[in-house]
């Protein structure tokens, strides 16, 4: 089967079911050819999903947290003996990533299985110190139910298994609502979940009514999402009417400061990274940096050497630089960038659209110096490869501007005095914080935002415990009348006056 042939489908486990509704194209943003179609998910196919989530779930959480492990320890595996070229091949001809970052984002989510698999086996709760002699005290973490995941384009697998795994790992079921961008390398990717039982995953393709109507139904439970900050705060709304918990992360702006004791040859390599990985649509790309005067014109320097070595190109070719996801993407993009040069930041590099790329949504990366806090690329999330850069007299002045922001997802810094590591990771209001080396996470770490960046957090125990809920329970194994039950002794009526007190 040729990609152009790829005709709408949806997938309930172990199947993958053709869709009734109307078709879209899905199109290259490399070269604008059309690479297959998708379908939203109608009522009915919704409510077959549901039927079958609900089904599955209400065996899978009977199941011993042993039984559970194992089954999670065999998507892993999966995962592990797959070949994922084609799943690939369809990310980078739905989005525009470069072919070495699909393979390696589809490819390596099988830590993520094993890690749930075991922190659900040995966190399951908790007995807590007596309250009264005679009485067994404890904790216990139940599923929700069945759980959503509405999934970004930018890391469409690695994202949708971090949440996936956790949940599934608590015990709920997982209907899964990919990114209209990224549906069919999705699609592709779900054959992983096949030893799973039938019904216990689902992917559910549709754009935000379809997002809307899974979030409505009092058929699910909870809700994990990862998109942009307006989406993020109508399925928190959506959610908080219905008293159904959810984890958002909603991007951001970061920030990246150089202090003046940064090893100048490491941060410039960082920033390029930090700055240009997947064209800057990632939600923790470094997107606004704050240098110290001393060291900025030396810092510009090489991070525009090293800028200038990145290639442009289709992903399927050898390129560290493909397009963005649309033709609006790229348009926001260059919006920002002319307003913040006609008020008079310079383009040190790019700012415009590569000439030898006038087919497909690419733009080159940007390096803006003689940025004012105030501009709007300072402002809003850009999501795309431009590095705004404004020049501070200290790592105070750094601090307070990084902050200055309504997101707070991630920040970064780089410096080799370790007073200003540890004050940064301190005083910066950010979710996560990286000291010379930008954008890695951990299994084992929570993952997520401060103020309008998100709520909740991914991985780590809080990633497990945003898709279980606890439950209080006393037992009392010799059963005797407690001395504070009604009625009253007549004593303490006394001690208070004589009155009784209605």
């Amino acid at each position: 089967m040729t990609l152009s042939q790829y005709e709408p489908t949806l997938f309930l486990n172990p199947r993958f079911l053709p869709m009734a509704g109307a078709t879209k194209s899905v199109i290259d943003p490399a070269t604008l050819e059309t690479v297959g179609a998708i379908a939203a998910a109608t009522d009915a196919e919704i409510a077959t999903v549901l039927d079958a989530a609900t089904a599955a779930q209400s065996q899978w959480k009977r199941l011993d947290a042993k039984s559970r492990a194992r089954a999670l320890h065999a998507v892993a595996n999966a995962i592990e003996a797959a070949d994922f070229t084609r799943c690939a091949e369809l990310m980078v001809r739905e989005m525009g990533k470069p072919y070495p970052e699909a393979i390696g984002e589809i490819a390596n989510c099988a830590p993520v299985f094993r890690y749930y698999a075991e922190m659900a086996r040995d966190e399951a709760g908790k007995i807590a110190g007596t309250t009264q002699a005679g009485s067994f005290q404890y904790a216990r973490y139940e599923p929700y139910g069945v759980s959503v995941h509405i999934m970004p384009y930018n890391f469409p697998i690695l994202l949708m298994c971090w949440t996936v795994a956790a949940s599934l790992a608590a015990g709920n079921a997982c209907i899964i609502k990919p990114a209209e961008a990224t549906t069919l390398s999705t699609l592709d990717y779900m054959q992983v979940f096949r030893s799973l039982p039938a019904g216990l995953v689902s992917c559910l393709p549709g754009g935000s009514d379809t997002a809307q109507t899974l979030i409505r139904s009092e058929r699910t439970h909870a809700v994990a999402f990862t998109g942009s900050v307006a989406a993020g705060r109508a399925v928190a709304i959506a959610c908080a009417e219905r008293m159904k918990p959810c984890v958002i992360e909603a991007g951001g702006s970061d920030p990246m400061i150089v202090s003046k004791h940064a090893p100048l040859e490491v941060a410039a390599a960082g920033a390029v990274t930090a700055a240009f990985h997947l064209s800057g649509q990632v939600c923790t790309s470094a997107e606004r940096f704050f240098v110290v005067d001393e060291i900025h014109e030396r810092f510009v320097e090489l991070f525009a050497a090293q800028t200038r070595r990145l290639r442009i190109g289709n992903g399927l070719e050898k390129s560290e630089i493909g397009p963005l996801v649309s033709e609006a993407a790229r348009a926001k993009v260059m919006r920002l960038v002319d307003e913040a040069i006609a008020q008079g930041a310079i383009a040190v590099t790019g700012g415009r659209i590569p000439p030898a790329h006038k087919i497909g949504w690419f733009y080159e990366p940007t390096i803006l110096t003689g940025v004012t806090p105030d501009m709007a690329i300072c402002r809003e999330e850009c999501f795309g490869p431009v590095a705004a850069i404004c020049r501070v007299r200290d790592f105070d002045e750094a601090i307070r501007l990084a902050n200055d922001t309504p997101f707070g997802l991630g920040a970064s810094i780089f410096t080799t005095d370790l007073a200003e590591a540890h004050e940064a990771a301190e005083r910066l209001e950010a979710g996560m914080v990286w000291v010379n080396n930008p954008l890695i996470d951990n299994d084992a770490l929570p993952f997520g935002g401060w103020k309008a960046s998100g709520l909740g957090r991914e991985l780590g125990r809080q990633g497990l415990d945003a898709f279980r809920r606890s439950k209080m329970v006393i037992i009392d194994h010799k059963p005797v009348v407690q001395d504070w039950w009604y009625p009253y002794p007549d004593e303490w009526f006394r001690a208070a006056g004589g009155r009784r007190h209605v």
